[in-house]
């Protein structure tokens, strides 16, 4: 958040097999109803203001009364998203989940109102929602090339500060329902450190968020922190090893796939920026592909991922958007984005209902490379 915070059906056929290997049972549960709700995970994934799609998307599955959400694993902008449902929820319920992410994203609507990155007259015209021809946007995109955040800032100043403190209590969050999962990135290592529940604070949101040519590293225990993005945008391996749930929806806000070759420094730069923010997660997505295909039953470990029952919500929206419409907080557009997400969302139930509890309705086995 970057304004206020600044299915291929083909088999590889080549991937080894092995002997062991069972088939998936066939699942003879009864359908679904109020005493008989189905358990999922949820891997959000950051992008600043292409966030409030993913708000979108929560906003529509918190109205699915048989669905039961047992953790949800989230960097920068899906973090945020969860933290503050999670409190809603284990405040007023479902629709307390709801308000709660109304609110925080009026909040960073509201922020973004005294913000200089603003849409020029010409792009407000044409509705394209880009900053890309903004002058202060161009200026800051050129400043950031030079000075770093501790010379321009060096205060360390960031408006999501005073939102998180205001909009969520951690307390809460420590003894709530739902299992959180925030990723961030040790500036050190390069590690990614996953903090749950009962370390979860307004610092971690903040060092999951924490874009390192905008903001500070932000210190915790001692060590300094990045935007999780770079190690896990989410991290997919505490939903498989510590929850009870067998299916993960995945809410995907970059796009994995774009046609064509980007040939401007400024299309190329954009398609770096969602090829690093997804590598991480298409590592973990292609290991579960594969230890489906060669997984032995007796290996514990190796079998929780193999049985996750993957499944994903995305938009073509996502497409027409590029990097700089990252750090738009204008209301119409984050308006625009939940909606996105929740047609989105409803017609991801329209087509796959029938698959969550039984099987997964992403294809990860043609994520397996060629060999």
């Amino acid at each position: 958040m970057v304004s206020a915070f600044s299915e291929s059906s083909a088999k590889n056929a080549s991937a080894p097999k092995s002997r062991t290997a069972r088939p998936p049972k066939k699942d003879c549960r009864p359908p679904f109803s109020r005493s008989n709700r189905l358990s999922v995970d949820l891997a959000l994934q950051g992008g600043g203001s292409h966030g409030a799609f993913t708000w979108g998307v929560l906003d529509r599955l918190l109205e699915e009364d048989w669905i039961e959400i047992e953790a949800i694993s989230g960097t920068s902008a899906g973090a945020m998203n969860a933290a503050v449902m999670a409190h809603g929820v284990a405040e007023g319920g479902p629709e307390g989940g709801r308000a709660a992410l109304e609110k925080f994203w009026r909040k960073i609507s509201n922020a973004a109102m005294f913000s200089p990155l603003q849409r020029g007259p010409l792009d407000i015209l044409l509705g394209n929602w880009s900053l890309e021809n903004s002058p202060f946007f161009q200026m800051m995109d050129m400043t950031a090339r030079v000075f770093s955040p501790y010379q321009l800032n060096p205060m360390g100043g960031n408006p999501l500060s005073d939102i998180l403190e205001e909009m969520i209590d951690f307390d809460r969050l420590t003894h709530g329902d739902i299992k959180l999962f925030v990723t961030a990135t040790n500036v050190q290592t390069g590690c990614g450190r996953i903090f749950r529940n009962a370390d979860i604070n307004e610092d971690v949101l903040l060092a999951s968020a924490c874009l390192p040519m905008l903001y500070h590293a932000v210190e915790i225990d001692g060590e300094p922190y990045w935007d999780g993005g770079y190690s896990g945008n989410p991290a997919i391996a505490p939903l498989v090893r510590e929850c009870a749930a067998k299916d993960t929806i995945l809410v995907q806000i970059n796009p994995v796939e774009r046609p064509g070759t980007p040939k401007s420094a400024r299309d190329i730069a954009h398609r770096l920026n969602e090829v690093s923010f997804n590598s991480v997660l298409l590592k973990e997505l292609r290991m579960i592909a594969f230890l489906r295909q060669v997984v032995s039953v007796e290996d514990e470990e190796g079998a929780r991922w193999a049985n996750m029952r993957m499944h994903r919500i995305t938009g073509d929206v996502m497409l027409e958007l590029d990097a700089s419409s990252k750090m738009n907080g204008e209301w119409a557009f984050l308006e625009m984005l939940r909606d996105e997400g929740r047609k989105s969302c409803e017609a991801f139930l329209q087509k796959h209902k029938a698959d969550l509890g039984v099987k997964p309705s992403l294809d990860i086995d043609a994520m397996l490379p060629e060999v």
